[in-house]
C-alpha cells in the first residue's frame, strides 16, 4: 500500500532458475521436518508434500461475475481469476483446496520485496504469478488463485478502495470455487467456466496490506467456504486508515488510491467514480455510510474462517492499532486466531522470519484447508519479535493475567518532565504546550527531560524491574485550546538504549541482500528463488512504544468533529495503537501529549496552544500483572545500564510459565525502496 509520507531518523552512527531436483533437495534440508510422514496410524505428523509436477500444472483464466455494474456500463462486472493448479488430481477425479491472493496491484505495481506483477504468454495464458504461493503449494496439492480486483488489470469495474465492489470481487470467486457463481472462459464470451470439478470449495484468503484488507473484508461476509485468511499489514477500517478520530492521516482522500491501481482504461471510465469516493469521503474526518461500507470490524460477528494476523509494530502506513481493533473483535465473538507481531514497519514475514514462516504457513493451511490434526490450532497464538530476530511466544495474547492500569501525569521538576506514576496530581495541576508542526515524536522523544514548548512529557522513576505492556491503550486528557481547531498525539516511549529493527530506514527494518534461496519448483517463466534478507538494525537511546492521534473537536461525538470554543475545557480519549513491549529494568516509561505527530499527522488549521488539567488527564495501560506489576517496577533500587545495546536480555522472566523462546529467526526482505509500500 503507498506510503505518502514518512518519518526520518537522520544519519546515524547472477541468479539463474534452478532445476526442480536442486529445488526439492534445497527444501528438504531448509524447512521439512526430518522423518515427516502422512500415517497418521503410525502417529506421525500429517503434512502435504511436493509430489506434484508443478511444470505441468494447469494454467488458465477464468472471469468471474460479480454481479455490479460499478463502470456503468450496463454489463455486470466480471473479474480476472488466473489459476494455476496440479494437473494429477484433476485425472484422478481428486479434488483440491485453494490458496486465494485477491489484489489491485498484479499489473500497477506489483508484489513482494521485488515488485513481481502477472505474466502471460502471447495467447493471454498465465505464465507468473507473483510470490511464491504457487511455487511452493501447488506442488504439495494446493490450486493457487490471484483475482484482479475490479478495475485492476484484466477486470471490469472500478476499483472502490474497499468498498463493495473490492470485496465481491473476492467474495464472488470463492462463491465461483463453491459452485454458486457464474464464471466464463472469456472476459465477454458466453461459455461457461466451472470449478466444482476440481475444487473442495476450501478456501483459505492471504496477502499483505490492501490484499489483507480484502480478505478481512471477504471474512467479515461470512462466507460459506472461506476456512481461513492471513492478513498480514492488513486494514480492518479504512477510515482508521486516513484518518485518526477526525484527525486526517497523510492525504485524507482515498480517491487518488483508486486512480494508482485502476487499469489504463479504467482511468478513463471511472472518473465519476472517483468524484463519488471523494464526496463521500470529507477530508474533515466526519463518518459517513461511505466508511461504515469500508469498516470490517463491525461485521466481526459473521467471521467463520480463522484469522493468522501478522503485523508490524512499527508499521506507520497500516498502523497497528488496525490489528488491535480487529483482534480484540474478532476475539470477542469467539474466532479461532493466531498472530504474529515484528518491530519491522509495513514488511511480509516472507522477508524478515522466512524459514519460520513457510514452514508455520504450510502447517496453517494444511490444518484449515486439508484438515490435517498438526496441532497447530493448539499451539501458543502469539509469536512476539522482542529484539531483531529473537522471538518468544505466548499461549494467549494478551496474556492471561494483563490487566488495564490508569498511569497518571503530575507535575515535576520545572526545568524537565512531569512524573508519571498512580497517583492522581493535585487539582489545579496543569501543563501547557503549544503545536508545532515541524516537529514529532522522535523529536518530543530525544527531548524528554528537557522542558520544551512544543510538548507535555511525564516519566516513571527508572525501573527496578522489567514492566510488559501487552494490548491497546488509551489516553483520556481534559485540555483547554486558545483557538478553534486542535489536534491531539499521544505517544508511549519506552527511554532506555536499545537496539531495534530501524523502522524508519527504507526496507522499513530489513536489507535486501545479493543472493537468493528458493521456495518451491520453478518454471522458466515462474521462479521460486527469492532475494535473501537481513534485519537492518539502529542503536536508539528511546523507543516508540504505541502512538494515537485525535481532533479535539471530536470530544462529544468521535464521528463528527465540531468548532471548539477557546478557553473552554474539553475531555477526549484517544486510541492508542496495539502494541507488546517490555520496559527493561533500568529504564523509563514516558508518556508524551502533543500536537501535530510530523510527517504521520495533518496539522489544524491555527496553531493552538492547550493547557492539560492534569487531574483529569490518564493513561490506561494494558500491564502484564496489572497495577501490582507496576508498583513492583517502581519501588526498589534500579540497576545501572552498563549493558551495550546488543547484548539487552531477553524477557524472559516475562514469559508465561512453561513457555520458552522459539531458535531465533531466520532474517528477512524490504519493501520498494521508493516508499511505496505495498
Amino acid at each position: 500500500m503507498p506510503m505518502r509520507k514518512r518519518i526520518t531518523r537522520g544519519a546515524r552512527a547472477p541468479y539463474g532458475t534452478l532445476v526442480a531436483a536442486a529445488t526439492a533437495a534445497l527444501l528438504a534440508t531448509l524447512v521439512t521436518p526430518a522423518g515427516a510422514r502422512t500415517d497418521p496410524a503410525a502417529g506421525a505428523v500429517r503434512e502435504s508434500r511436493p509430489v506434484h509436477s508443478y511444470a505441468d500444472a494447469v494454467r488458465e483464466s477464468v472471469w468471474v461475475d460479480t454481479g455490479l455494474d460499478g463502470d456503468g456500463d450496463g454489463r455486470a462486472d466480471r473479474v480476472a481469476v488466473d489459476i494455476v493448479r496440479p494437473r494429477e488430481p484433476a485425472a484422478a477425479g481428486r479434488k483440491i483446496p485453494v490458496i486465494m491472493d485477491a489484489s489491485p496491484y498484479y499489473a500497477c505495481c506489483g508484489r513482494g520485496n521485488e515488485s513481481q506483477k502477472k505474466t502471460y504468454d502471447a495467447d493471454g495464458r498465465p505464465v507468473q504469478f507473483p510470490l511464491y504461493y504457487d511455487n511452493y503449494f501447488v506442488p504439495r496439492g494446493y490450486a493457487f488463485v490471484a483475482v484482479d480486483l475490479a478495475g485492476t488489470n484484466r477486470s471490469d469495474g472500478c476499483d472502490d478502495v474497499g468498498g463493495r465492489s473490492d470485496v465481491r470481487s473476492a467474495k464472488a470467486v470463492v462463491d465461483w470455487l463453491n459452485g454458486r457463481a457464474r464464471g466464463y472462459t472469456t472476459r465477454t464470451g458466453t461459455a461457461p467456466a466451472r470449478a466444482t470439478g476440481w475444487s473442495t470449495g476450501n478456501v483459505g484468503m492471504i496477502g499483505k496490506s490492501w490484499d489483507g484488507t480484502v480478505a478481512n473484508g471477504v471474512a467479515a461476509t461470512g462466507v460459506e467456504g472461506l476456512k481461513t485468511i492471513v492478513p498480514i499489514g492488513a486494514i480492518s477500517s479504512w477510515y482508521d486508515y486516513f484518518h485518526s478520530q477526525g484527525a486526517p492521516l497523510y492525504d485524507a482522500n482515498p480517491s487518488w488510491l483508486s486512480d494508482y491501481v485502476n487499469s489504463p482504461d479504467a482511468r478513463v471510465r471511472c472518473g465519476a467514480v472517483q468524484d463519488r469516493i471523494t464526496a463521500a469521503t470529507p477530508y474533515s474526518g466526519d463518518w459517513t455510510a461511505a466508511w461504515s461500507e469500508r469498516d470490517h470490524v463491525k461485521d466481526a460477528h459473521k467471521v467463520r474462517a480463522s484469522v493468522f494476523a501478522v503485523h508490524g509494530q512499527q508499521d506507520l502506513n497500516v498502523r497497528a492499532g488496525q490489528f488491535g481493533k480487529w483482534w480484540d473483535a474478532l476475539a470477542a465473538h469467539g474466532v479461532e486466531r493466531k498472530v504474529w507481531l515484528s518491530q519491522t514497519g509495513h514488511v511480509d514475514p516472507f522477508d524478515f522470519r522466512r524459514a519460520d514462516w513457510v514452514r508455520t504457513l504450510h502447517r496453517w493451511f494444511d490444518h484449515y484447508l486439508l484438515g490435517h490434526d498438526n496441532g497447530i490450532d493448539r499451539e501458543p497464538v502469539a509469536d512476539i519479535e522482542r529484539a531483531p530476530d529473537r522471538w518468544t511466544t505466548d499461549r494467549h495474547w494478551p496474556p492471561r493475567g494483563t490487566a488495564t492500569t490508569a498511569l497518571r501525569p503530575a507535575p515535576g521538576a520545572a526545568a524537565g518532565p512531569g512524573v508519571l506514576g498512580r497517583a492522581p496530581a493535585a487539582p489545579g495541576s496543569t501543563a501547557a504546550f503549544t503545536d508545532d508542526p515541524s516537529l514529532g515524536e522522535l523529536d518530543w522523544a530525544a527531548r524528554i527531560d528537557t522542558a520544551t514548548p512544543e510538548k507535555a512529557g511525564f516519566v516513571t522513576r527508572p525501573l527496578s524491574r522489567d514492566l510488559r505492556i501487552a494490548g491497546s491503550s488509551r489516553v483520556t486528557v481534559t485540555a483547554t485550546p486558545t483557538t478553534a481547531t486542535a489536534h491531539l498525539s499521544a505517544v508511549l516511549v519506552d527511554l532506555g538504549p536499545a537496539t531495534i529493527r530501524d523502522y524508519t530506514a527504507a526496507g522499513e527494518g530489513i536489507t535486501t541482500l545479493a543472493h537468493r534461496t528458493c521456495w518451491g519448483a520453478s518454471t522458466p517463466g515462474d521462479s521460486a528463488c527469492f532475494k535473501e534478507t537481513e534485519a537492518r538494525t539502529a542503536d536508539v537511546a528511546h523507543t516508540v512504544v504505541s502512538r494515537g492521534w485525535a481532533d479535539l473537536g471530536t470530544w462529544a461525538d468521535p464521528r463528527k468533529g465540531r468548532p471548539l470554543t477557546p478557553g473552554r475545557a474539553y475531555t477526549l480519549t484517544l486510541d492508542l495503537a496495539a502494541a507488546d513491549h517490555v520496559v527493561p529494568a533500568g529504564h523509563r516509561l514516558a508518556l508524551i501529549v502533543g500536537g501535530t505527530d510530523r510527517d504521520l499527522l495533518d496539522p489544524p488549521s491555527t496553531t493552538p496552544t492547550l493547557t492539560l488539567d492534569l487531574a483529569r488527564t490518564r493513561a490506561e495501560v494494558p500491564l502484564v500483572g496489572g497495577a501490582g506489576a507496576f508498583a513492583r517496577a517502581t519501588t526498589g533500587p534500579a540497576p545501572a545500564l552498563s549493558a551495550p545495546p546488543h547484548a539487552l536480555r531477553p524477557p524472559s522472566a516475562l514469559l508465561q510459565p512453561g513457555v520458552s523462546a522459539p531458535p531465533a529467526a531466520v532474517a528477512g526482505p524490504r519493501l520498494p525502496g521508493t516508499g511505496a509500500a505495498r
